[in-house]
């Protein structure tokens, strides 16, 4: 029996296109580099310095300084170029009237994860927040899943990992954690089921369905 749910934020609860977008933009003109914020929704869900790295071919300290500069406009700006996706809080509700366990499982330094939750009133619905750190620790999707299962006390087998990314489904795996991929957030065609996704849905709707059958 599933009674703990693991989910992904940017991509499955919150849709941070904007945001994310235009601080990626803002960084990379600190480099020298013009992009239309429609080529940089690749940044939504990755790691960012990973992503800096594979995107821009940028050195460890290159990515580690784009980080930097994309946070002077995250943290004071960027943050809140979002929206709760129709039908997450409802989803969270629920799950929680039937006695589960809901935790945030994400990439994005904890402190802005837990501001992004409170201000749009999914906090009241998690049990528990897990997100990386400023100093780049806890950024692999593994990592996060396993300080999550561990601070719950949670096996692996009674968990589910809801994300929209490879990442997502790829780190719950590697905790034998099965996964949700869901396909409104920002994976490319195929990618969630190459990665070894479990189950695949389309809409919030479907996704309620499916969380409240397990």
């Amino acid at each position: 029996m599933i009674k703990y749910f693991l989910f992904d934020l940017d991509g499955t609860l919150t849709d941070p296109k904007e945001g994310i977008t235009k601080c990626v933009q803002y960084a990379l003109r600190r480099f020298g580099i013009e992009r239309d914020c429609g080529e940089l929704v690749c940044f939504i869900g990755p790691p960012l310095k990973e992503q800096f790295m594979r995107y821009c071919g940028f050195t460890p300290e290159q990515a580690e300084e784009a980080v930097t500069v994309y946070r002077e406009r995250f943290a004071p700006v960027g943050i809140f170029e979002n929206r709760v996706y129709d039908g997450a809080v409802e989803l969270l509700r629920e799950l929680k009237a039937v006695g589960k366990t809901l935790a945030l499982a994400t990439s994005k330094p904890q402190v802005f994860a837990e501001r992004i939750v409170k201000k749009y009133g999914l906090a009241p619905y998690l049990d528990l927040i897990v997100g990386s750190e400023l100093d780049g620790r806890l950024t692999d999707k593994a990592q996060v899943v396993a300080e999550v299962l561990k601070r719950l006390g949670a096996a692996p087998e009674q968990a589910v990992m809801i994300g929209d990314r490879e990442h997502d489904v790829l780190g719950a795996a590697a905790n034998g954690v099965s996964a949700v991929g869901v396909g409104f957030g920002y994976a490319a065609e195929g990618e969630l089921e190459a990665a070894g996704a479990r189950w695949t849905v389309g809409t919030m709707d479907e996704l309620q369905t499916l969380l409240l059958s397990f």
